[in-house]
């Protein structure tokens, strides 16, 4: 029996090696993104190299009738997900004060709410079959108020608040709920974020990860039926310490990462 994957944000970045972290072990997988050209690229690749199926669904999770749009077109072609993956997701910098309000209204939309009702809409099907994984991607960002970043850290507090919640709610039931919490990462995120300036992100400041090693680890702990996995020795440190140190403090030396 083929066993069934969703991935979102499949086009690039951790997305993408967490798509072929999956068909690599022989999962079929729905490549779920924006960009048809990359999910179509990812799909050839996926199909020759591993032999698994794959589906491409070009959809924008930013859109409110999104997600159950999505859920309903699988459902209609009997299509049960053993595994969703929320990776979509993206920042928005600056002052909060200076933030577009329809790019802002956008990131809530995608990191959050899409993140929950595609999850809702999943959850029912994998109780009833008693197995199922969810995977969702945050950030070591979910551990810290970020000035210059208030919003899309917030997000990501939000997710993992939700995954360790909900994960506990599905205990005994066959599901699981990781939450993966990767700190900076070679991928698109920084230029779509405007961050390429900032500490975080210029060269040599904080160590970089490796979105396939990144999607490894999240990979392996989501089988694993893992709560949170924070990727990075020097990651952990910092979610540690962000748990020890002042909050005024914290959000003080966060400020500084994240500015221009």
């Amino acid at each position: 029996m083929s066993r069934m994957a969703l991935i979102t944000g499949a086009s690039a970045g951790i997305g993408r090696e967490l798509a072929r972290c999956f068909a690599a072990d022989g999962w079929d997988v729905v490549l779920v993104a924006r960009r048809e050209d990359k999910l179509r690229e990812l799909a050839a690749e996926l199909e020759t190299t591993y032999q698994v199926g794959t589906r491409v669904e070009v959809c924008d999770l930013s859109n409110p009738s999104a997600p159950r749009q999505l859920i309903d077109r699988l459902q209609a072609d009997g299509i049960a997900l053993d595994v969703l993956v929320n990776n979509a997701g993206f920042g928005h910098s600056g002052a909060f004060v200076e933030n577009d309000p329809d790019r802002l209204a956008a990131m809530l939309q995608l990191n959050m709410v899409a993140l929950t009702l595609l999850t809702r809409l999943v959850l029912p099907g994998m109780v009833e079959r008693r197995r199922g994984r969810i995977l969702n991607v945050a950030s070591t960002a979910a551990f810290q108020p970020g000035p210059h970043f208030a919003a899309y850290c917030a997000t990501k507090a939000y997710v993992l608040s939700f995954s360790e919640a909900i994960a506990a709610e599905l205990s005994g039931t066959g599901v699981t709920v990781t939450c993966l919490c990767p700190g900076a990462t070679t991928t698109e995120f920084a230029r779509e974020a405007d961050m390429e300036n900032s500490a975080v992100f210029k060269k040599g400041l904080v160590p970089m990860g490796k979105a396939e090693e990144v999607a490894r680890e999240g990979y392996q702990a989501c089988m694993r039926g893992r709560r949170v996995i924070i990727t990075g020795l020097g990651n952990k440190a910092g979610a540690l310490a962000a748990k020890v140190f002042p909050r005024r403090i914290v959000t003080a030396v966060a400020g500084k990462m994240m500015a221009h």
